[in-house]
């Protein structure tokens, strides 16, 4: 469904951030995207769903396709209408608005009022505790409920693919739990292909089917999701497991060399 093609990103005609990123998202998958803060992932995501004009960057090289159609350099909104949907690292919601009101915004192209009701059914659905803040105004609702209004409100525009940005970002563990596994049964009665950036590595790799390891705008590693949790050097650097098997404690360490194979 997705192929990111070798592509380069620059920000501002100065900054390289992306070196040759190349990743696929088959349709109907869950694909993960780990890495730590700075490597490069949310623009591989703005890349994909053409918002990097907003930060004045943009793919000098390589192509990205969506299905038939190639849509690197189209504008946001024309991805959208294909049916690529990002929801963003931090929520983002219209905070003067209420969660229902957030909702038709983010059914803002459904023509047919019939339609959009349905589909705002389908988000309270998924997502009971929504249908009881219906009116509330989202600005006042906790992370939890913000973060599954986001996704919600993508899920209005009938996504193809979603774009996942972080979404356990600031959540307690037991929202986390709830908030994958509706994200999973989404993928599964809609069909929805995912792509997620996560630094929960170990709940991602749960979710996904394949993920891809990003490190300084490269991608250094991939390989099925089963795979990766066993990868000795993932366990350790990502889902803090030694070679042992117990959780490596840092603090104890006077020096500790990285020794990542894929930096040779």
């Amino acid at each position: 469904m997705l192929k990111v093609n070798n592509i380069e990103v620059v920000y501002q005609n100065a900054i390289l951030v992306l070196r040759g990123v190349s990743l696929e998202v088959p349709e109907g998958g869950i694909v993960t995207l780990l890495g730590a803060n700075g490597a490069g992932k949310t623009t591989t995501l703005k890349a994909i769903s053409g918002l990097l004009a907003t930060e004045v960057g943009k793919v000098t090289r390589g192509s990205i396709n969506f299905g038939d159609a190639q849509i690197d350099g189209l504008r946001p909104y024309d991805i959208a209408k294909l049916g690529v949907l990002q929801v963003f690292e931090g929520r983002k919601v219209l905070e003067q608005l209420t969660i229902e009101e957030n909702l038709k915004v983010g059914g803002f192209i459904v023509g047919d009022k019939a339609v959009l009701k349905s589909r705002i059914e389908a988000v309270y659905a998924y997502f009971p505790r929504l249908r009881e803040l219906r009116h509330a105004v989202s600005g006042y609702c906790s992370g939890g409920e913000q973060q599954m209004l986001v996704i919600g409100r993508a899920l209005m525009a009938s996504p193809k693919l979603l774009l996942l940005d972080e979404p356990s970002l600031g959540l307690s563990p037991l929202l986390v739990a709830e908030i994958f596994q509706i994200i999973r049964t989404i993928n599964t009665e809609q069909k929805i292909s995912i792509l997620l950036v996560e630094q929960n590595a170990r709940i991602a790799l749960d979710l996904a089917q394949h993920g891809y390891v990003m490190e300084n705008g490269r991608i250094v590693l991939d390989d099925t999701a089963d795979r990766l949790k066993n990868n000795e050097d993932v366990r350790e650097f990502y889902l803090g497991v030694g070679a042992s098997g117990e959780r490596t404690n840092y603090k104890d360490l006077k020096f500790y060399k990285r020794r990542k194979r894929w930096l040779g």
